[in-house]
């Protein structure tokens, strides 16, 4: 990971005021990074951090806007974490509330795990990833080896 980080920011809709309250009160932290959105959620984060920035004097950081979740935007999101495209992932999801794509959430939890991407999924968490020390500076992840996994031997019967 680079200094400027690629910080994916996604929010079912009964968590989309708590994520918009959590990226107006970082948004000075925010604004030194390239953010990525799903749907509805990059439109609301863009509109609040070109407020915040105009406000302060500050430009606005670039906010790549993916489609919503439902329509493939997760599913998107977790391509970009494949690819090292994405170095934080921010998912304030609703654990109270079925999804019609709940598939496609466990999925991109999985990638994130799968490729040891720091991933906040509560405010408490998100605060703790932006105030770390590791936010603005360089870090490089140690990577599982799944090399004999992918050479593993399959019995085709």
């Amino acid at each position: 990971m680079k200094k400027k980080k690629n910080i994916a920011i996604v929010a079912h809709d009964n968590r989309k005021k708590d994520i918009m309250e959590w990226v107006s009160f970082n948004w000075n932290e925010l604004a030194q990074h390239n953010l990525i959105c799903t749907g509805t959620t990059g439109k609301l984060v863009e509109e609040a951090l070109i407020e915040k920035c105009a406000a302060n004097g500050v430009v606005p950081p670039t906010v790549a806007r993916l489609k919503s979740g439902p329509l493939g935007g997760d599913q998107q999101l977790g391509a970009l974490i494949v690819e090292g495209k994405v170095d934080i992932l921010i998912f304030f999801w609703d654990p109270m509330q079925p999804q019609p794509h709940d598939v496609d959430v466990k999925a991109l939890l999985r990638i994130t795990v799968l490729y040891n991407l720091p991933t906040a999924s509560n405010r408490s968490t998100a605060d703790f990833l932006v105030s770390s020390e590791l936010f603005h500076e360089s870090y490089q992840p140690i990577l599982k080896d799944y090399s004999g996994y992918i050479k593993r031997d399959v019995d085709l019967g």
